[in-house]
């Protein structure tokens, strides 16, 4: 049987057409994805940058929703037509990550839609256990935020962030709003510093106080928010050398730094303030089935509003130009591909 998908080929190049679909073997079920996120890391492999380690052709795809089409043998509590989103992530549990409990960050990590065959194809088969369910009567383009928001919900977890606490998110992208929402529901104060003027109004929008710091001296605001103390928590989620050294400056003493931007390269950090102030660094890094769990209830009662993250919905056949939009950035924040049978096949070709 065959399925129709978008697959990355070379650097800056996308292959939309059919791909064969195997049925669900044992432990395994098949799904219809009806949305998915592009994604910042799809930019990457887009730009040839995770080329040492992806596979081609490759079909991506990670933030996804769905339903289930078939199911495979041995598999029990999951029934067709059943919604559902994936956490993507399959661990040998052998590693000495996973034997110490930690196996969303197995050393051997199967990261689906990037290791191996991701969502941006019509049929789609997952181990059963990869499956999160969703409510019944959450709408399926919304749940596509499900991944980024555990992301988000991990990372500030990881950062320890309390009722109270005064945090700084560098970054004003998808994750970084989605950061500075998540925070929010904890009862932090929240601060977004963010370049775009789009994306600090749409933060605006969703009642989010933004820095722009191309106009305004961030250390300077946050002395004067803080009353000199400085903020709990900065979360760096730029990926860029300016938006380090943000996070580092507005820290309070032994105020923590939660660095969730993937740098491509390494970068100069100002280790004398730590060392001063007695700062801590941790990494956040993906998320464990609690975060997914988690991230689906604050979509569905609200708390997170995912819908206003969601710039277009696009064809799947049309992901290559959709990429390029995100590329262009402005206004952008998440395209959804809209894997339904109806597309125009005939839209698909190579970017």
């Amino acid at each position: 049987m065959q399925s129709f998908a978008v697959s990355y080929t070379a650097a800056r190049t996308l292959a939309a057409g059919a791909v064969e679909a195997p049925p669900p073997g044992p432990g395994e079920v098949e799904i219809a994805p009806a949305y998915v996120g592009i994604c910042g890391t799809d930019l990457h492999i887009f730009h040839g940058d995770m080329d040492a380690r992806v596979t081609t052709p490759a079909v991506l795809g990670h933030e996804m929703s769905g339903r289930i089409l078939r199911v495979g043998a041995g598999v029990e509590g999951r029934r067709v037509g059943d919604p559902v989103t994936v956490m993507p992530l399959r661990w040998d549990g052998t590693c000495p990550a996973c034997r110490a409990g930690h196996r969303h960050v197995c050393q051997n990590l199967d990261f689906i839609g990037i290791d191996s065959p991701g969502a941006m194809q019509r049929r789609w088969v997952v181990p059963a256990d990869t499956l999160v369910p969703l409510p019944a009567d959450l709408p399926l383009d919304v749940a596509a935020l499900v991944e980024p928001t555990a992301v988000a919900v991990h990372d500030v977890a990881r950062a320890g962030l309390e009722a109270g606490e005064r945090a700084v998110v560098v970054g004003g992208g998808p994750v970084g709003l989605l950061i500075a929402l998540v925070a929010r529901t904890t009862g932090a104060d929240v601060r977004v510093v963010e370049l775009s003027t789009g994306r600090r109004r749409i933060a605006q929008e969703l009642g989010l106080t933004t820095w722009d710091p191309a106009a305004d001296d961030v250390s300077e605001l946050v002395e004067q928010w803080t009353g000199g103390a400085g903020a709990d928590v900065a979360f760096e989620v730029s990926g860029a050398a300016a938006g380090v050294s943000t996070a580092v400056d507005v820290l309070a003493v032994r105020g923590r730094l939660c660095q969730v931007a993937i740098h491509a390269k390494p970068r100069e950090v100002n280790l004398h303030r730590f060392f001063w102030r007695e700062l801590t660094l941790v990494g956040a890094r993906l998320y464990d089935r609690g975060d997914f769990e988690r991230a689906v209830a604050l979509i569905a009662d609200g708390s997170i509003p995912a819908r206003a993250l969601i710039s277009r919905v696009v064809p799947l056949a049309e992901a290559p130009a959709a990429f390029e939009a995100l590329e262009a950035g402005g206004d952008v924040m998440k395209i959804l591909l809209d894997c339904s049978e109806d597309d125009d096949d005939a839209a698909g070709g190579a970017a």
